[in-house]
């Protein structure tokens, strides 16, 4: 970090400080109103004639409030980390990065039930909005070569995008699971291939959420985490779609995967991220 400019550290110190501020005090109102939404329009649509999507109820009503107090810890930590951020320490950009991503990632989750039950402005993506400004910030902002930054930039991205996708996929197998037909027992294969599928998905988002801070300084093992991490998704998603062709939800993670080791994989991208053997 101390090779990065005064001028860049301040607006990074700033960008910490104010987007801390609005995640503290501004996102978790937002995560209620949130909600309530997409309480409301569940309820809706259960009572339209889908009794299967009463399990939606109290997961997202746990979901919601726990993605709100870890972005308010990480807003608050943005604001007491944002002095060294200025000074250069540098500890604080990997961490930076890191709660950044929580609110881009936790926002995304928030927003996907207004695609099939809300009506109205998706007002979650403000929340990811929020995040992303500060991680994508901070990436352009720190000093290295241009392909560097563009690399990582592309990287990042499709972790985070994985990894809230991946998360929501481990949501959506739970919800189907607790209504599923003859529960507790599972009917066959395709049934309990929903809890493998979610379960698989949720360890894989503990390796991408690891990843992001040791890759956002080229840690070979972030490299690694990650790499692991999307070929896991890959590996369970794409037969899971064949399988279950209901939706394309497992096929979007499949393609995310591919983004990630996209970036990671080839050589190219791969020399251009990792800057050591750690």
């Amino acid at each position: 970090m101390k090779e990065t400019s005064q001028k860049n550290r301040t607006v990074m110190s700033v960008l910490a400080i104010v987007i801390g501020l609005l995640m503290v005090g501004v996102v978790p109102f937002i995560v209620q109103k949130s909600l309530e939404r997409v309480l409301v329009g569940l309820i809706d649509h259960i009572n339209a004639g889908h009794p299967t999507f009463e399990s939606g109820i109290p997961l997202f009503d746990f979901f919601y409030p726990i993605w709100r107090a870890v972005i308010f810890v990480a807003g608050a930590a943005l604001i007491v980390i944002s002095q060294e951020i200025r000074k250069g320490e540098e500890w604080t950009y990997p961490l930076a990065v890191t709660l950044f991503a929580l609110p881009a990632i936790g926002g995304m989750f928030m927003f996907l039930p207004y695609v099939s039950w809300v009506d109205g402005f998706p007002i979650p993506l403000l929340i990811s909005v929020t995040g992303l400004v500060g991680y994508w910030s901070f990436i352009f902002l720190r000093k290295a070569e241009r392909m560097q930054k563009w690399t990582r930039f592309g990287a990042l991205t499709f972790i985070g995008m994985l990894a809230t996708h991946a998360f929501t996929i481990g949501i959506g197998a739970q919800r189907t699971m607790w209504t599923r037909p003859g529960y507790p027992m599972y009917q066959d294969f395709t049934w309990w291939l929903f809890s493998w599928a979610g379960e698989v998905n949720w360890v894989a988002v503990i390796l991408l959420v690891i990843s992001i801070p040791l890759l956002a300084v080229g840690k070979r093992k972030g490299w690694w985490f990650a790499v692991i991490a999307a070929v896991a998704i890959l590996a369970i998603d794409a037969p899971t779609q064949f399988i279950r062709t209901k939706t394309m939800d497992y096929l979007y993670g499949a393609l995310l995967s591919i983004g990630v080791l996209f970036f990671t994989l080839v050589p190219y991208f791969k020399k251009k991220l990792i800057k050591d053997d750690q």
